[in-house]
C-alpha cells in the first residue's frame, strides 16, 4: 500500500473519530435536525425550506434505527469526504506528501469541525462544492468531456441538497468570461452537460412550480427575520475566522495564482471565488454560506506552499506549518464546540463575545452561541409532553399542538408514547397533518410569550385549561416554553384545524 494512502486513511479516521468527541452528552440534537429527520417520513421532491436530498439521508438514518450515532455519522462522513476531495485536487496538481498533509490539516482544523457536528444540508453542501471544483480542475487540465458531465451531476446533487449552489455558478460564469477558459462556451458538450443537470433537477423544479414556489416565500421570510440583521462587515470578518488556523495557506493560494505559472490556467477559480463573494455581499447572505468556496483554494495554497518551502533553509519550516493549525485551533475548542456544559461555557462569555460567537440571527448577543442554545431543552420538553398525555389518559384522541418546527420535531423524536401525533403550522408540518381520529384533548406547547392570554382565549373552547409545566433548562433557547393541557373540547376541533391549515397555506 502506498504511503500516501496510509496517511490519507489516517486523516479520514481522525476526522470521523474527532467529530464524535466534540459534543457534550448534556446537549440534545439541534432544532433543525428534528425537522430533517421528520422529512424522512414524508418523502417528496421538495420541502418548504430545503430540496429533497436531506430527506433521503434522513430516510437512510431511519432505516438504520434513527439513533443519535447515525444522525452524527453522516455529517462527519461528508466532512471526511471533503478532506478526500481536497486530497484529490492536490494530487491532480502534482502536490507531494507535504502539500497533501497540509491540505488535509487545513480542512481538519477549521470551521468544518463545527459544521460537521450537525445533521443539516451544510456538510454535504461543502463536500459537493469541493467535488464540483475538483471536476472543474480536471476538465481544465485534460479538456476531456467526461468531466463536464461529472460536474453536471455534482451541481445537480448540490442543487437538490441546497439552492445555495446557485452562488457557485453565479461566480463561475463571469469568471469564465474574463479568462481564457471562455472557450468552454464553444464546446457542444458544455451545453449537453447543462441539459443533463436540468433533467436531474427537473423533478424538484416541477415540485416548486406545483406548490407555488415555496422557496420564494421561505427566502422572503429569511430576509425579513434574519438576513436583515446581517452586516456586511461581519460577513467579511467571519470569512477570516472559518479557516483562521490555516489562513497562511489561503494567502499562499492567492499569491500562487499570480506567481506560480502552472496555476495560470486555473485562475478562473480565483475570479470565481471573488465573484461569488461579491454576490454574497450584495445579497447580505449569512457568512457560513460561503464556506464551500474555500477548500479548493486551500488545495492550491498547499501545493504552492510546498514549492515555496522546498528551497534552501525554508524546508525547515514545513513541520512548523503542519503543526501550526493544531496549535492555534485546539486551544479554541472550548469556544467553538459544545464540549463543556452550559454552566462551564458561561465562564468564557467575554471570549465568546470577542469572536462574535454569541451574536444570534436577531443581531443581539445572548448567553450561549445560538446553535448551542438550540441543542438544549428538547428532551425535557418531550418528557413533559409525555407526562401530560399520560395525565389525560386518552392518547388516541389527544393532539399535541406546537408553536414551531423544533418543538414538534423534538416531540416526534423523543416521545416514548406510541402513536403520539404532534403538529404545527410551522415549516413543512403544515403539509403533513393527518387527522384520523376525532380530537377531544390538546397538549399545547406554547412559546413563553403570551401564555396567560392564550390560556384565557382557550377557556371558551375547552372545559379545562391547565398550565402543566414549562421548560426550565436555563440556557435553552426554548426556556420558558409552556406545556398546557386543554381537556374536553367544546367545538369540532378537526374541522377547525383543517380550516386554519387551509388559511395558513393560502397565506403562504
Amino acid at each position: 500500500m502506498k504511503k500516501t494512502i496510509v496517511v490519507l486513511v489516517g486523516f479520514l479516521l481522525i476526522k470521523m473519530i474527532l467529530q464524535f468527541q466534540l459534543i457534550n452528552p448534556v446537549f440534545d440534537l439541534h432544532r433543525d435536525e428534528y425537522l430533517h429527520l421528520d422529512q424522512a417520513k414524508h418523502l417528496a421532491w421538495g420541502f418548504q425550506s430545503v430540496p429533497p436530498f436531506s430527506s433521503w439521508m434522513a430516510w437512510l438514518i431511519l432505516q438504520l434505527g434513527n439513533g443519535v450515532f447515525w444522525v452524527k455519522f453522516f455529517p462527519a462522513l461528508f466532512g471526511a469526504l471533503t478532506i478526500l476531495m481536497v486530497w484529490k485536487i492536490i494530487e491532480t496538481l502534482n502536490g507531494g506528501i507535504f502539500a497533501l498533509c497540509m491540505g488535509a490539516i487545513a480542512i481538519l482544523m477549521s470551521a468544518l469541525l463545527r459544521i460537521n457536528i450537525l445533521f443539516q444540508p451544510n456538510s454535504f453542501e461543502i463536500f459537493i462544492w469541493t467535488t464540483a471544483y475538483y471536476f472543474v480542475v480536471k476538465y481544465i487540465q485534460t479538456e476531456h468531456q467526461k468531466w463536464l458531465y461529472y460536474l453536471a451531476v455534482a451541481v445537480a446533487l448540490g442543487f437538490l441538497n441546497k439552492y445555495n449552489i446557485v452562488f457557485l455558478l453565479l461566480g463561475l460564469f463571469p469568471a469564465l468570461l474574463i479568462t481564457e477558459q471562455r472557450k468552454i462556451f464553444t464546446k457542444p458538450h458544455f451545453y449537453f452537460s447543462i441539459l443533463l443537470c436540468l433533467v436531474l433537477i427537473a423533478p424538484n423544479l416541477y415540485w416548486q412550480w406545483v406548490n407555488n414556489f415555496p422557496v420564494v416565500a421561505h427566502m422572503q421570510e429569511l430576509q425579513r427575520t434574519q438576513l436583515v440583521n446581517v452586516e456586511r462587515s461581519h460577513f467579511i470578518k467571519e470569512q477570516l475566522l472559518f479557516f483562521f488556523a490555516a489562513i497562511f495557506v489561503l494567502v499562499t493560494a492567492f499569491v500562487g495564482f499570480f506567481r506560480y505559472q502552472p496555476f495560470k490556467p486555473f485562475r478562473v477559480l480565483l475570479w470565481g471565488f471573488c465573484c461569488s463573494i461579491g454576490f454574497f455581499l450584495f445579497f447580505k447572505a449569512k457568512a457560513y454560506y460561503a464556506i464551500g468556496l474555500y477548500p479548493v483554494l486551500l488545495a492550491f495554497g498547499a501545493v504552492y506552499l510546498e514549492q515555496v518551502l522546498s528551497k534552501s533553509w525554508r524546508v525547515y519550516l514545513k513541520p512548523v506549518c503542519l503543526v501550526f493549525p493544531f496549535a492555534i485551533m485546539i486551544p479554541m475548542f472550548t469556544l467553538i464546540f459544545p464540549i463543556q456544559t452550559p454552566d462551564q461555557m458561561r465562564t468564557n462569555e467575554a471570549d465568546f463575545k470577542k469572536f462574535g460567537l454569541i451574536r444570534w440571527e436577531d443581531g443581539k448577543n445572548h448567553e450561549l452561541p445560538q446553535d448551542f442554545a438550540d441543542m438544549l431543552g428538547w428532551n425535557e420538553m418531550a418528557a413533559k409532553v409525555d407526562s401530560a398525555i399520560i395525565r389525560i389518559n386518552d392518547p388516541k384522541h389527544t393532539l399535541v399542538y406546537c408553536d414551531n418546527y423544533g418543538q414538534v420535531g423534538a416531540v416526534n423524536y423523543y416521545s416514548k408514547i406510541k402513536g403520539v401525533q404532534a403538529i404545527s403550522y410551522d415549516a413543512d408540518y403544515l403539509n403533513w397533518l393527518s387527522l384520523k381520529e376525532p380530537i377531544k384533548h390538546v397538549i399545547q406547547v406554547k412559546e413563553s410569550k403570551d401564555v396567560e392570554r392564550e390560556m384565557a382565549d382557550q377557556q371558551t373552547n375547552f372545559e379545562s385549561v391547565v398550565k402543566f409545566g414549562e421548560i426550565v433548562s436555563p440556557f435553552a433557547r426554548e426556556k420558558g416554553t409552556t406545556i398546557l393541557i386543554l381537556k374536553n373540547t367544546k367545538i369540532d376541533l378537526n374541522q377547525l384545524i383543517k380550516k386554519e391549515i387551509a388559511e395558513e397555506k393560502n397565506r403562504h
